[in-house]
């Protein structure tokens, strides 16, 4: 009896998927539930209590975790006092969505504000030192008319910071 050919790419995944190791990887999918109203797609707890592998669904996209393993190799961006990663959300509403995560526990880290690219955009940690922005685009903007912002804006930036 022959199997059917397995997909390259499985349904409901797309071909980039951010896999993050945590510590406590059990409690991280508590939190990205309330954080980011996640929903879990399978969790495999090994002997020793710990996340082996999950999977969460968050919007249309898939985030993988994993506890971390020391011993593997595996280490948690709280083990190297955070990351240098940001894991990006597009959502219908960042005031929203900025105000969910923190008040299940992530630490703001920029308000959501006005950008020079027509979104309104915030950036926050989680408490297993991942990084997180989430965006609500609000004005749509030509490459020419985004470009002709950050000019301005940086501009302005050097200003108040010789001032």
């Amino acid at each position: 009896m022959s199997r059917p050919a397995a997909k390259p790419i499985p349904d409901g995944y797309h071909t980039l998927t951010p896999f993050l190791i945590c510590k406590d990887a059990l409690r991280a999918l508590d939190f990205y539930q309330r954080a980011f109203g996640a929903e879990v797609i399978s969790s495999l707890v090994g002997p020793d209590g710990k996340l082996m592998h999950g999977a969460l669904r968050i919007g249309d996209s898939v985030l993988m975790l994993t506890d971390e393993c020391p011993e593997m190799g595996g280490f948690s961006a709280l083990h190297f006092g955070g990351s240098p990663v940001t894991v990006h959300l597009s959502v219908a509403d960042a005031d929203a969505s900025f105000a969910r995560a923190t008040d299940a526990g992530a630490t703001p880290l920029m308000p959501v504000t006005e950008m020079f690219w027509g979104a309104r955009y915030g950036v926050f940690k989680d408490p297993f030192g991942h990084n997180w922005s989430v965006a609500t685009q609000v004005k749509e903007m030509s490459p020419e008319e985004v470009q002709a912002a950050a000019a301005k804006a940086c501009a302005e930036h050097a200003a108040s910071a010789a001032a």
